[in-house]
């Protein structure tokens, strides 16, 4: 894919994780974004480091997706109902696709008492899709354009490497014998009387 294609994925997930409030996914895509600018960076200016860099990256990229999926799925002993990892633990705020996936209908639950302190007890229903699939189907799309990515990384940067190597600069400096041209002055230099 392109990296134009990698880009657009990254801020649309961005913009739906700030608006979700979802801050740990919200700093992750950050560092997305700027290694991808990094990684377009690179392959214009023919630096593989940069490339290898982001390919570094894109695997860190496809462990962070791949958690994600299991919290959205609560594997293991993950649980969306007590952990609060996306938030950093400093807010109840969910998947924004919670409220606002395709069909959902939100009704508000007046007078609960488990509702802390300014805030509300709401339900969903009527979803065409439950927010966890939609989560896990944004971060599955993820990986699939990251491993793109990798696969590109790496081949541009040994393509890069090779041609460092093959350069031959003018003349090369192979054994032929080239010497530079000596510096000779033509000339000379007289004062300057006034």
């Amino acid at each position: 894919p392109s990296p134009v294609l990698l880009q657009v994925a990254a801020l649309e997930r961005q913009i739906f994780d700030f608006l979700g409030y979802q801050w740990a996914p919200i700093l992750a895509n950050f560092l997305h974004i700027m290694a991808v600018i990094l990684g377009i960076f690179g392959t214009i200016q023919y630096r593989s480091r940069y490339l290898m860099m982001y390919a570094v990256w894109l695997v860190l990229w496809v462990g962070w997706n791949a958690f994600i999926i299991c919290f959205y799925l609560e594997v293991g002993r993950l649980s969306q109902d007590r952990d609060f990892i996306m938030t950093f633990n400093t807010s109840l705020h969910r998947s924004w696709w919670m409220e606002n996936g395709p069909g959902c209908l939100v009704t508000p639950v007046l007078n609960s008492k488990l509702a802390p302190e300014d805030h509300h007890v709401i339900t969903v229903s009527g979803c065409l899709l439950d927010y966890q699939y939609i989560e896990v189907v944004s971060s599955a799309t993820q990986i699939f354009l990251a491993l793109f990515g990798f696969v590109y990384a790496c081949y541009v940067s040994k393509v890069f490497l090779e041609e460092e190597d093959s350069f031959d600069f003018i003349g090369g400096f192979d054994s032929y014998g080239y010497q530079a041209p000596q510096k000779t002055s033509h000339l000379q230099l007289q004062p300057l009387y006034t």
